[in-house]
């Protein structure tokens, strides 16, 4: 009888046995090597990514109900390959590269901060073989412990896959997608970064930041690797 064996663990070993080489410049050693990292750490853009206006600081000055946000790159760009293999090709070590990048375009913050990834749809997660926006949330904490932990703050109430859907279709769905995790409590006193890959429309994070602020949440950030 024949032995199925998910692509992602056909991945995993690869992964360990043969030697990386940077997506970036296609220098062997490292998946992203530092220089390639470091270009898109240094060339991160502020761009608004409601409006799309430029903006000088995290905080939009046309935009008061988005809190500050953060953004690595677009999605037509580097920033954007690298989420693509990492997602669609299971290339599970992006993940740490991809927190360091976040790590480098954040502030440094002190205070108690949760990191609050946005859950991806459990079909997702089972295509895949793991949450990549979860494993990100893992590895950036871990650079900035102690004052930094991951919860699971936000849960899916259904399985409904955006992909493709038109921008009042996804604020639509997004409205009753999430919820809050009555498991966990959330503490005012507490900065909660709320981090996703893509940012498309919008309505993911919106919704999720309406959440958060519902369930009593005061201070918000948000994090995106990359603006389509």
């Amino acid at each position: 009888m024949a032995i199925i064996v998910k692509n992602t663990t056909i991945t995993n070993v690869l992964d360990l046995l043969a030697p990386h080489s940077c997506r970036g410049c296609g220098q062997m050693g490292n998946i992203l090597c530092e220089c390639c990292k470091n270009n898109l750490i240094s060339n991160r853009i502020n761009i608004c990514p409601h409006c799309k206006t430029t903006k000088t600081t995290a905080k939009c000055p046309f935009c008061p109900n988005l809190p500050p946000t953060y953004i690595v790159g677009k999605k037509d760009d580097l920033i954007g390959d690298l989420i693509h293999d990492y997602k669609y090709h299971s290339v599970r070590a992006l993940a740490k590269p991809l927190a360091e990048i976040l790590h480098n375009t954040l502030p440094i913050n002190q205070d108690k901060t949760i990191i609050v990834p946005l859950p991806t749809t459990n079909k997702h997660v089972r295509e895949r073989g793991f949450d990549h926006t979860y494993l990100i949330a893992k590895h950036l904490a871990k650079i900035r412990k102690p004052t930094y932990k991951v919860q699971k703050l936000l849960i899916r109430t259904k399985d409904t896959v955006q992909v493709g859907s038109s921008r009042h279709a996804r604020l639509s769905q997004a409205e009753s997608a999430y919820d809050i995790n009555q498991k966990i409590t959330i503490n005012p006193e507490y900065t909660y970064l709320l981090i996703d890959d893509v940012w498309t429309t919008g309505a993911s994070m919106h919704a999720s930041i309406k959440k958060l602020q519902q369930a009593g949440a005061k201070n918000i950030i948000v994090a995106i690797l990359a603006l389509s």
